[in-house]
């Protein structure tokens, strides 16, 4: 299969020289150790996360002699997967991690999954024991083939040295072209350590992989008819229109039909958040203008989103009135949560452009929507319904205003990384995102823990950019570690930690939902300086009261960290100006907020989204008792 630069603007394999036309190939007598790191090389893998064990081992030892490979060492394979994650989506790149069996394999499974989930060009490449002791539970053994194989795009296991180079420039191909997404390379020890001959470019065997990038004209004008007929569209655009680097041909087509945006959370930064066009995120937590339009549409046009139930609510009653235009690379998506009344596979960039061409067709014989009466219930929602918070009443940090002045006082051109929970609805609604690959964030899996990684892979790939990680105390605490390896490797990223004291988002459904009986949601000590859950031995030594454990300065400082704290709402901007103008090291903000505050709107799980509530007890009047 012939292996061409792809929308995703990856790095593909490509040959050394050519000489008449023809390919020169590079033949080299090597171990299969060394002939990975020369794959590594010509498939234009600059930076690998990962960290060294026995059967990965022998990689390691050419590793060390690359010129053209730089590897971080991560303090924890979660971290060099995040890490890959954050690096793949900030420069569009393929992102690369390593481990070694066993443990090593395992501790790559959660960040597999959120790759997959999220549609992240990754390659992982991990050790196995050797090819006689496959399947003799042999010492770090484990199965990673069969048990990433429901989370990897594909995945290989090689026995064999000869078959190193071919696979990693299947896996990098696979990885990036399509609809982007994890690829597992499984190496037994004994192919590392094998003599073999390095030939490059290899002849790759694809032969049931022929991907679908050009969409059907015949669907695209049934679109395009579909567009100019409606008077409620919506354009519902999703993380595969930043995949696709269709930015600039959304813009085109948006202001060109005057249809209304909505852009998901995997989506935010595909169109500005500024333009008069947009009208916010969908989704539980979504935009009220947003979910309320998606309700009301007549027309859904579908680019590159999959219908998730985040998004949908409950499904049954997700905008009972509107026909479907479902695009998408992957045809598997299209049907399988809403029926598309036009399916269309293909490229997102390329089907954007033919619509507009298409759209453009309609309107040369007469046929243009007016969505004018459309656009007076959208205006009249988006100023009845705003975004927005309240201070809290005894002038502490509200969370919201936090991550608000982060986005207002940072560098142009900066990139957020977010955990998982309240802070990562806060940040997607507060910060604005004109650009695309300036939001990262977990949004498949909704991962705890990633934010600190991602940033780290982030700022790797993008050193030039400022880097926030926009992280709760909750998340912080699963991967923090990583700060070493940002110290110690000159990342300088920047960790605003919304420290309410508690698993925020849980807390928040305990609130409404469990008569605030907060179990297990407390991460620090109570008023009574106990500790707030297991056995009350040794009560006497649990931290005093209003201590909160652990003190993020303090474990900050030992990680070689900058560390600073902000309580008081007159000190916020100084403090974020401080972070702002330190690029030396990692800076860490302990940030401590209200543990009241919540993430409105809302729609509560499993009910419609025409039960958004705007703010707690608040259900919007849309002025209108119809039901069109």
């Amino acid at each position: 299969m012939p292996m061409t630069e792809q929308a995703t603007g990856a790095h593909h394999p490509q040959p050394r020289a050519r000489t008449g036309g023809q390919t020169t190939v590079t033949t080299e007598h090597v171990t299969g150790a060394q002939s990975l790191i020369r794959s590594l090389e010509e498939v234009g893998a600059e930076t690998v996360f990962g960290i060294p064990g026995g059967a990965i081992l022998p990689a390691y030892d050419p590793l060390m002699d690359s010129s053209r490979v730089r590897h971080i060492l991560v303090r924890h394979e979660q971290g060099a997967g995040h890490a890959a994650t954050g690096y793949a989506q900030a420069t569009g790149r393929v992102g690369v991690c390593m481990a070694t069996s066993g443990p090593g394999a395992t501790n790559l499974v959660t960040p597999i999954a959120d790759a997959h989930m999220d549609s992240v060009p990754l390659v992982a490449i991990t050790g196995q024991v050797a090819s006689k002791a496959i399947g003799t539970d042999a010492f770090q053994e484990a199965d990673i083939c069969g048990i990433t194989m429901p989370i990897t795009k594909h995945n290989f296991l090689v026995t064999k040295a000869e078959d190193i180079p071919r696979t990693i420039a299947e896996a990098f191909h696979i990885a990036s072209t399509g609809r982007p997404g994890p690829v597992l390379v499984d190496i037994a020890k004994d192919a590392l350590q094998a003599q073999t001959t390095f030939s490059w470019p290899p002849v790759t065997e694809l032969p049931g992989y022929r991907p679908v990038t050009k969409p059907h004209a015949k669907q695209i004008r049934e679109a395009a008819k579909l567009i100019t007929q409606a008077k409620r569209p919506v354009l519902y655009v999703g993380g595969g229109v930043l995949k696709a680097n269709a930015t600039a041909e959304l813009k085109v087509l948006a202001e060109l039909t005057n249809a209304p945006v909505t852009t998901t959370l995997m989506a935010l930064g595909a169109f500005p958040d500024s333009h008069p066009l947009h009208v916010g995120m969908p989704g539980m937590h979504g935009a009220v203008t947003a979910v309320t339009a998606l309700q009301k549409a007549d027309l859904i046009v579908a680019l590159g989103a999959r219908f998730d139930d985040r998004v949908t609510g409950k499904l049954d009653s997700f905008a009972p009135y509107a026909k479907i235009v479902h695009a998408d690379i992957d045809p598997a998506e299209i049907g399988k949560n809403r029926a598309a009344d036009v399916p269309i596979v293909g490229d997102a960039r390329e089907v954007i452009a033919d619509l507009v061409q298409a759209v453009q067709a309609e309107y040369s014989e007469g046929n243009a929507g007016d969505y004018s009466a459309w656009w007076q219930d959208l205006n009249r929602w988006r100023e009845t319904y705003p975004l927005g918070y309240d201070l809290p009443d005894d002038g502490s940090l509200s969370p919201q205003q936090v991550i608000q002045r982060i986005g207002q006082l940072a560098p142009e051109g900066t990139i957020y990384a977010a955990g998982v929970g309240q802070h990562q609805m806060w940040a997607a609604h507060f910060i604005d995102y004109e650009k695309p690959a300036t939001w990262l964030n977990s949004g498949g899996a909704g991962t705890m823990g990633y934010a600190v990684p991602a940033a780290m892979g982030a700022k790797a790939g993008m050193p030039d950019r400022t880097v926030w990680a926009i992280d709760g105390d909750g998340c912080f605490q699963m991967t923090n570690q990583e700060l070493v390896t940002c110290a110690l490797n000159g990342i300088p990223i920047k960790v605003g930690i919304i420290n309410n004291g508690a698993l925020g988002m849980v807390r928040q459904w305990q609130t409404l939902f469990y008569n605030e009986r907060y179990s297990s949601t407390v991460l620090h000590s109570d008023e009574t300086g106990h500790r707030t859950t297991g056995s009350q031995v040794g009560a006497s030594q649990t931290p005093r009261k209003g201590t909160r454990v652990p003190d993020f300065v303090k474990l900050a400082e030992a990680m070689g960290c900058v560390a600073l704290r902000c309580e008081d709402p007159a000190d916020l901007d100084k403090v974020i100006a401080e972070a702002n103008a330190i690029n030396d090291r990692p800076v860490v903000v302990d940030f401590i907020v209200h543990e009241d505050a919540m993430v409105w709107p809302m729609v509560a799980a499993g009910t419609s989204n025409d039960e958004v509530l705007a703010a707690r007890g608040v259900r919007p009047d849309f002025g209108d008792n119809e039901d069109d």
